[in-house]
């Protein structure tokens, strides 16, 4: 079975268009989420252009307040999830000096709290996925020198369980997709050296099922997404190897929709969340024909290069 991308492009194309199902109205919260994953899946197929630029810039930029922080969708409060999505889609369309990447840089680092951590928004829930997103967004920035990084370092140590994996908070269970966040971050930072690359090497390789697809902890089943929390960590710390690649691509391949688009498992309806991991995974098992993507920070690794040509991730 092979990659229809062309399919997946088209896909992608239509989902905007779609405004009269209820899936579209109920998923208004994560419009720009939305859009970070179709345009980086679109770039990663190598159908970067498929999209009207300025459309998706201007969407973009409706979401932003005045504090530089981004919400889900235009009116939205701000948030670090929607804010990190933003500046990812501005900076894959070459697009950052459009906004106020100062105000935007300033809000990220109003988040940190003095344990480290950092909150999603003013309410203050704490995640080790807004920690990623803090430390992502500002490196993209170039201003990683408005956090304190020893402290955010400090509890994303302190994270690491027993059997090496990372969970959301202090205590938490391992996640694969937390695992993600917190080796994402370390590797950002050029802390990697703090993670038990073998202990957590071994639990994300234990996350493979006989069908090829990986889940996100033991017992639990698998699912397309997990091809790239679990591949990414994998990747950043050397243990790549550890996985069988030829059956998870398999299983991959098998979540294709005969109409476009991936779905979290054989049978089940795509998605563009989905679609867009689906295919990070692929390009991380060096699937012919997909573009690379830079496992620190989901995004294609040909904009990360140009990206920190201008300016250092430190």
């Amino acid at each position: 079975m092979a990659l229809d991308t062309l399919k997946h492009v088209q896909y992608i194309k239509s989902l905007d268009k779609k405004t009269d199902t209820l899936e579209y109205w109920m998923t208004a919260h994560l419009r720009l989420n939305g859009i970070y994953w179709g345009t980086t899946a679109l770039a990663l197929l190598g159908h970067g252009d498929a999209l009207d630029r300025e459309q998706v810039v201007e969407q973009v930029l409706a979401c932003r307040h005045s504090n530089g922080g981004y919400g889900g969708n235009p009116d939205h409060d701000p948030h670090m999830l929607s804010t990190l999505s933003a500046i990812q889609v501005l900076a894959t369309y070459d697009a950052l000096d459009r906004a106020d990447t100062e105000a935007t840089a300033k809000y990220v680092a109003s988040l940190q709290q003095p344990d480290g951590s950092f909150a999603g928004d003013q309410w203050g829930e704490i995640d080790t996925r807004f920690l990623y997103c803090g430390v992502s967004c500002l490196s993209i920035l170039g201003r990683l020198d408005l956090i304190d990084v020893d402290a955010a370092v400090r509890y994303l140590s302190a994270c690491q369980n027993f059997d090496g994996g990372f969970g959301s908070v202090l205590g938490a269970e391992s996640h694969a997709a937390l695992v993600f966040c917190c080796v994402g971050a370390l590797a950002i930072l050029d802390q990697l050296h703090l993670v038990d690359a073998d202990r957590l090497g071994w639990w994300l390789a234990e996350r493979q099922l006989k069908n090829g697809g990986l889940n996100g902890r033991p017992e639990k089943l698998e699912d397309v997404c997990y091809s790239w929390w679990v591949l990414s960590s994998l990747s950043m710390i050397g243990r790549l190897h550890w996985i069988n690649k030829d059956k998870l691509q398999e299983f991959i391949l098998s979540a294709q929709d005969e109409d476009g688009g991936i779905a979290d498992r054989p049978g089940d309806m795509p998605d563009v969340f989905h679609t867009l991991f689906g295919v990070c995974g692929l390009s991380l098992l060096g699937y012919p024909g997909l573009q690379p993507v830079d496992p620190r920070y989901c995004m294609p690794r040909a904009v990360t290069d140009r990206l920190f040509s201008h300016h250092p991730r430190e």
